[in-house]
């Protein structure tokens, strides 16, 4: 194999339980990723350390209220990794966080991440999918482990993340497969965190149930969220605090980056610096082009990954976001393909709900 290969954690039972778990296998890992990210956060603000945790711990209740088991399940793993409640808020989410941070102090546009698309059935040969690269500074790659959850009274569900957060990208064995991109929200506040959003979504067993999660969340910040089920139904979900517009996936494959795509979300969207900018709509342009062959299969997708010409993404001054990890999750099948580091860079590791690893493609 090329590259290194992913960490891989299973953990099932109570949600204390499955948090003590993740929580003690990286707890080093969980303290200084915590220790990263909290530095990060004041960017262009007179915040102190203390300050920004302030604000997360002002969030607490709303993670709580939105859902007590996942509460529970990330209180156990800060206990068990030696960080706070609020300091987990901050590892996790970031990138809500942020929207957050600005929202109560002002502050720089610093975060971008990923390129996502949707393939219906009928463009992949009866059997569609979710894939996506994820983009975020250069520090985060190191991080990146695969959660092998099957939580009390919930379906099982491999979980593409990174150490200290609940849940970024995954698929479980109902059929319901969850990605995302970040957007940046001007309209930011006290609210819940995307991980949180992953993973509700994750311990659903229906399509309608899995996109209430994200419609009903009183969120921090802005993420485009990608919902795709074993029946070939599909939606993109430009969700923002304050609104929200749905993309239902029709016949052909719907791809997504990181700027708002209407009116309504432009209308709440953060200023973004000019590269920034036209990286995404550059990304959302040559992503379609890259699927024009059908039927599109796996391997198709990941050399959409590690396209660099625009897609695969090394880290340049001044921001220094990579391509840390890509996914690539077929729900009718069970199969899940995930790569650590910039897919170009690397190979694809395949796993299923059946078989935690098999061999690759």
């Amino acid at each position: 194999m090329k590259g290194r290969a992913i960490r891989v954690v299973a953990a099932s039972g109570s949600p204390e339980t499955v948090g003590q778990i993740h929580g003690a296998r990286f707890a080093t890992e969980i303290r200084e990723y915590a220790d990263d990210r909290i530095g990060r956060s004041p960017h262009g603000t007179s915040l102190s350390r203390d300050d920004v945790i302030a604000i997360a711990e002002r969030m607490l209740p709303a993670h709580e209220a939105y859902d007590p088991a996942l509460f529970a399940e990330m209180v156990a793993m800060a206990g068990a990794a030696g960080i706070s409640p609020a300091e987990a808020v901050i590892v996790g989410g970031y990138t809500d966080f942020i929207d957050t941070v600005r929202r109560v102090a002002g502050g720089d546009t610093v975060e971008d991440a990923c390129t996502a698309v949707i393939v219906p059935d009928d463009a992949a040969g009866g059997a569609g999918f979710l894939a996506q690269t994820w983009d975020m500074h250069a520090t985060a790659t190191p991080r990146i482990v695969m959660l092998d959850v099957e939580p009390r009274g919930g379906p099982r569900a491999l979980v593409f993340t990174t150490v200290g957060t609940l849940g970024q990208i995954g698929m479980n064995e109902a059929g319901i497969a969850v990605g995302i991109n970040n957007l940046t929200a001007d309209d930011g506040g006290i609210g819940v965190t995307w991980p949180f959003v992953v993973r509700k979504a994750l311990r659903q067993t229906s399509f309608d149930d899995a996109v209430r999660c994200v419609l009903d969340a009183r969120l921090a910040g802005g993420h485009n969220f990608l919902i795709f089920s074993s029946d070939g139904r599909g939606v993109s979900i430009e969700a923002m605090p304050t609104v929200t517009y749905i993309e239902d996936l029709d016949y052909e494959p719907v791809a997504h980056t990181n700027h708002c795509l209407v009116a309504a979300t432009r209308a709440v969207e953060g200023e973004r610096p000019d590269a920034l900018q036209a990286s995404s709509v550059d990304r959302l342009q040559h992503a379609p082009e890259l699927l024009a062959q059908r039927p599109v299969t796996a391997r198709a997708l990941m050399d959409l990954t590690r396209d660099e010409r625009s897609i695969c993404r090394h880290p340049e001054p001044p921001f220094d976001y990579e391509s840390c990890g890509a996914a690539i999750m077929r729900p009718a099948t069970g199969d899940f393909w995930a790569c650590w580091g910039v897919p170009a860079e690397n190979d694809y590791e395949h796993f299923t709900l059946a078989h935690l690893r098999e061999a690759a493609p």
